[in-house]
């Protein structure tokens, strides 16, 4: 719609009607009338994160710059494949908390919206 439209819409209505409709509570009873929000299933979560560890295993253990980056991190050494697989691991757990606020989209599920209001 453009202006010109709105306009006229506002001027009727504002001839026909006097003063702000009743809701006597209309969004509680429809709220009241929706059904139960399902919960979601959690193993096809479980599974594909196991299975994601196990393929990125399989394919990484021969690799070298793997092994010697565990080596060099266990035994405390900052070497470049250390850093690499440090940094590879922090961006998949960023990855993974995106994912995970985007996905939560009910507002109790989302405590930080307490604090930013």
């Amino acid at each position: 719609m453009n202006d010109l439209s709105d306009d006229a819409i506002d001027a009727l209505l504002r001839e026909q009607f006097d003063g702000p409709v009743p809701a006597d509570c209309f969004c509680d009873q429809v709220m009241e009338r929706l059904p139960a929000r399902r919960r979601g299933y959690e193993w096809p979560l479980v599974a594909g994160i196991v299975s994601g560890a196990a393929m990125c295993w399989w394919s990484l253990k021969s690799a070298p710059i793997a092994g010697i980056g565990w080596r060099d991190w266990l035994s405390g050494e900052p070497s470049e494949p250390a850093i690499t697989l440090m940094i590879a691991m922090m961006s998949f757990a960023i990855l993974a908390l995106a994912w995970a606020m985007a996905q939560a989209d009910d507002r109790h599920d989302q405590p930080w919206r307490r604090f930013t209001r």
